[in-house]
């Protein structure tokens, strides 16, 4: 398996942003037979208005079948930029306005029928063009229609409600959509999974709060073009049996340079599971195609060097990168935030999984009362069906001074090129966990330090580049049992830097394995680093992957 691989990427500004989601204007009656007015609606308009008539009843496949036609013959023609029904004024709301728009439970899809219920979002801040939402119910297809009755308006937002009731709400719509299930009580349906906002989506498991947020799909991420951010335009929710712990929702994508058709199967037994099939069609070529995405937070850890001006020890929403190679080779990657961007890639043919992690789950790391980052969720991506050949999963770490934006992405990028015309179909399965993984048997990386090495016994102090690095591994169904007798040896390849006194040693707890070692920099370049620990030739850890740059203390 290869190192991982720096992109070299001079003057290139990369902005994560949210994408605005596409406007739709419908009928404002629900019909099952095409009228005149339906057939001298634009083109675009019709297409997206997928109508059942009364026999036969369609099936969840069958409606996918659909949506995949849609996406098909929208690739097949001019990318249509959505517009917003709002005035200048509903738009552009302030944030604390917006969140004093509330939305009343007692309007909720499924409300009293079943375990799931659906809430929506308003329009305005961030999210000014709507998207269209329907659902399937006893085999047909019904719009889920914007009414005012369905929100509470607070004193900062009576403008908002004194003007939408002089406009024509059948024009407006939602901005997204949540949907809440009885998940950590059975007498309360907590809030799990969120569609708000270009493609994005957070999902939070049993006894976790949001963090990091996957995607349907990332264009051209940190290219010199500027990023793309594909939208969900419309969704179709089928309505699941009373009892049922499973619910599924279709969504249709569009970009200028993509459309696209997916579908969600949510399981939430147990931890959340998310089953996703992408049926993809290249309207125009696409670059750089990132498939699976994932956007996280990383401001600062215990392997950072500078210091941050922060009571709180660590600040990070996932605290490294995992990957299970096509050979089965685990691979971990702790994250950083550096100070200019860094993207790096790690080649495979059908990657078994990757995700981004948040290991280290003790709030003496955090120490904070409100974010409680110790409950963010880790996201694993498993590969299953579909078109996951030659390629490679791309890391991308932007430069960031506080938390309030992500920062960290992550996806598989084909080597094949994704030109005009041409279609793929990706399939695979999104899962929350907490600390590790259960079919990790290997040892893990539990923390990642790294300082000058200096020593006091030297005549003259070494240069601040020459850093130790200290690397502790834990778990693992062979090297938990270890005794600390046994001679245990770490496995270190290094690109570009001279390594010295490396040793591996267990510490006084009898758990925890130290590999430590000092790194010579080789001039300015980055250093990169593989190590894992052996026992007698069996691998006993998973490969820890780091790249240093040197430049950071010069």
């Amino acid at each position: 398996m290869n190192a991982w691989q720096c992109l070299s990427i001079t003057a290139l500004v990369c902005a994560l942003g949210m994408a605005q989601s596409h406007a739709q204007e419908t009928s404002p009656q629900a019909t099952t037979q095409a009228t005149n007015e339906d057939s001298a609606r634009s083109a675009v308009v019709a297409v997206a208005d997928i109508r059942l008539e009364a026999s036969p009843r369609v099936s969840p496949e069958a409606l996918f079948e659909k949506v995949t036609e849609l996406a098909q013959e929208k690739a097949s023609s001019e990318y249509q930029q959505p517009q917003s029904p709002l005035p200048e004024s509903l738009a552009n709301l302030d944030y604390s306005t917006y969140q004093d728009i509330h939305f009343r439970k007692d309007s909720a899809l499924w409300s009293n029928e079943g375990l799931f219920e659906v809430q929506f979002f308003h329009l305005g801040f961030l999210y000014d063009t709507p998207v269209d939402i329907r659902v399937l119910e006893n085999g047909r297809i019904e719009d889920v229609n914007f009414e005012m009755g369905m929100f509470d308006y607070g004193k900062k937002a009576a403008r908002v409600r004194d003007e939408l009731a002089n406009m024509d709400q059948r024009k407006l719509g939602f901005a997204g959509l949540r949907l809440h299930y009885p998940l950590n009580t059975p007498h309360r349906k907590d809030e799990f999974l969120v569609y708000l906002g270009a493609s994005y989506f957070r999902v939070a498991g049993r006894g976790q709060g949001y963090g990091i947020s996957a995607r349907g799909l990332a264009v051209n991420t940190a290219t010199q073009g500027g990023e793309e951010f594909p939208a969900f335009r419309s969704f179709w929710l089928v309505e699941p049996e009373s009892e049922s712990a499973t619910v599924t929702l279709l969504a249709l994508l569009d970009s200028p340079s993509v459309a696209g058709a997916y579908r969600f199967d949510i399981d939430v037994a147990n931890n959340i599971v998310i089953n996703v099939d992408s049926h993809l069609f290249a309207r125009n070529d696409v670059p750089k195609l990132g498939v699976a995405p994932l956007t996280s937070m990383f401001l600062h850890g215990e392997n950072s060097f500078n210091r941050h001006d922060d009571f709180r020890p660590e600040v990070h929403d996932s605290d490294g990168l995992l990957m299970l190679t096509s050979g089965n080779q685990w691979i971990w990657r702790p994250l950083s935030n550096p100070q200019t961007l860094n993207v790096t890639q790690l080649r495979d043919t059908s990657p078994l999984g990757f995700g981004l992690m948040q290991r280290d789950r003790e709030f003496d790391s955090y120490l904070d009362m409100s974010a409680n980052f110790q409950r963010r969720p880790s996201l694993w991506v498993e590969p299953r069906e579909g078109d996951w050949k030659e390629g490679g999963v791309e890391l991308v770490e932007i430069p960031v001074d506080s938390s309030v934006n992500d920062n960290i992405v992550a996806y598989w990028v084909p080597d094949e090129e994704f030109r005009a015309g041409d279609e793929r179909r990706y399939q695979y399965r999104l899962s929350t966990y907490g600390k590790h993984l259960p079919e990790q048997e290997l040892g893990r990386v539990i923390r990642t330090r790294q300082g000058w090495s200096a020593n006091a016994k030297d005549a003259e102090p070494a240069p601040r580049t020459l850093r130790r690095f200290v690397v502790d591994f834990r778990g693992g169904n062979e090297l938990a049992s270890l005794n600390g007798s046994q001679p245990v040896e770490a496995e270190l390849t290094v690109a570009r830097g001279k390594v010295s006194d490396l040793e591996v040693t267990q510490l006084p707890d009898g758990r925890t394995w130290r590999a430590s070692f000092k790194l010579a920099p080789q001039n300015k370049a980055s250093s990169d680093m593989q190590l894992k620990l052996k026992l007698r030739g069996r691998t006993l850890t998973e490969t820890w992957s780091y790249i240093w740059n040197p430049n950071v203390v010069q």
